[in-house]
């Protein structure tokens, strides 16, 4: 049986429909209000779950102007690691006020967190999961910390290659988590989607015996998609209200109809994967009449032997199959036929 992962109910494989995260990451842009409409902007589209990020600047960084703490090319350009984090973390009193928020709209919640001071508030919580952030893949420390709440753990794979990634694997495990997920992921803001190298999916699938899916950071939905043909079981996407919004995330985020899409689309190409099915489909039973099938192409009677030039492959099918033909030709006929007769086998000696 395919691995699988429970989250607050929901039971996430390959063989049941993708689980959609919408990533609110520091899309909150400061403002609480703002994180709210998110949660409510998640729940409207579908998604199966919202994800918060809970750090504060000091637990991931050092405050600190030296050129190793600044930030050079891409979005953040010239920023200190210090400065951006304090813009874009969320404060930890608002976790409180979101997680019964979304209870109450019936949206899974659950975080990243990025230090054990973050594990220990969540738990306080009672968060029904964990992600660990790219970024947080080779911290084996924070690792082995969250699987000893026992809670299903995601575990995003960016930048990380498939050494590091067995080893974030050994310490979940190791540490206590029986339910794991990884997802593949390109640690590029956004990424193109020539990156993504699909098909590891099922690389990591055989390799790991793990629930996987997709961290995406492309700008459409085509990617994620594409990946539900490959079986991934998560799909994450960044999300926001407004892409022009100006933070830190925005601009590499799904807005709401976007995300609304990946949830009904993904679900279509989870549906059409089905099962292993050569039978005539429910939606083609009333075109098989169409098919081609054998007809008598000009009349003939009783005692005639059926000559080549008297029957034809010819919609609709309601006389024999094609593969008959050299059996009817040669045949004697036992009785009258008209032209646009469909073969069949009683009118033949």
């Amino acid at each position: 049986m395919d691995p699988s992962v429970t989250i607050a109910g929901r039971r996430i494989a390959a063989d049941a429909p993708p689980y959609v995260i919408a990533e609110l990451s520091a899309n909150h842009n400061g403002s609480l209000d703002t994180a709210l409409r998110i949660v409510d902007a998640a729940q409207a589209a579908g998604a199966s779950a919202v994800k918060l990020q809970t750090y504060r600047p000091d637990t991931i960084t050092l405050q600190s102007d030296a050129e190793p703490f600044r930030i050079r090319g891409g979005l953040w350009d010239g920023r200190t690691l210090y400065d951006l984090y304090e813009q874009a973390h969320m404060p930890w009193d608002w976790h409180a006020v979101l997680f019964t928020h979304a209870r109450k709209l019936g949206i899974t919640i659950f975080s990243s967190p990025f230090d054990t001071t973050a594990v220990d508030l969540l738990e306080s919580l009672n968060a029904p999961a964990y992600k660990i952030a790219s970024f947080e893949a080779v911290d084996l420390p924070l690792i082995r910390y969250v699987a000893g709440t026992g809670k299903p753990m995601i575990i995003s794979t960016g930048m990380a290659d498939a050494e590091e990634i067995g080893e974030a694997v050994e310490a979940a495990r190791s540490g206590g988590c029986k339910e794991l997920a990884l997802l593949h992921c390109v640690s590029g803001y956004p990424a193109p989607a020539a990156d993504y190298n699909l098909h590891t999916i099922a690389d990591m699938q055989a390799r790991f015996g793990a629930v996987i899916g997709l961290s995406d950071h492309t700008l459409d939905n085509t990617t994620a998609l594409a990946s539900v043909a490959l079986g991934a079981a998560i799909i994450e996407k960044h999300f926001t209200l407004d892409r022009s919004g100006g933070g830190p995330d925005d601009s590499f985020s799904l807005e709401p109809r976007e995300l609304e899409a990946l949830c009904r689309d993904s679900r279509t190409a989870w549906d059409a994967l089905g099962r292993i099915d050569y039978g005539r489909k429910s939606s083609e039973q009333g075109n098989a009449q169409f098919r081609r099938s054998l007809y008598f192409v000009k009349p003939l009677k009783a005692g005639e032997t059926v000559s080549a030039d008297a029957v034809r492959s010819v919609r609709p099918g309601y006389g024999l199959a094609p593969k008959f033909l050299d059996q009817v030709i040669g045949r004697v006929l036992t009785r009258d036929v008209e032209h646009a007769t469909p073969v069949s086998w009683d009118v033949l000696g």
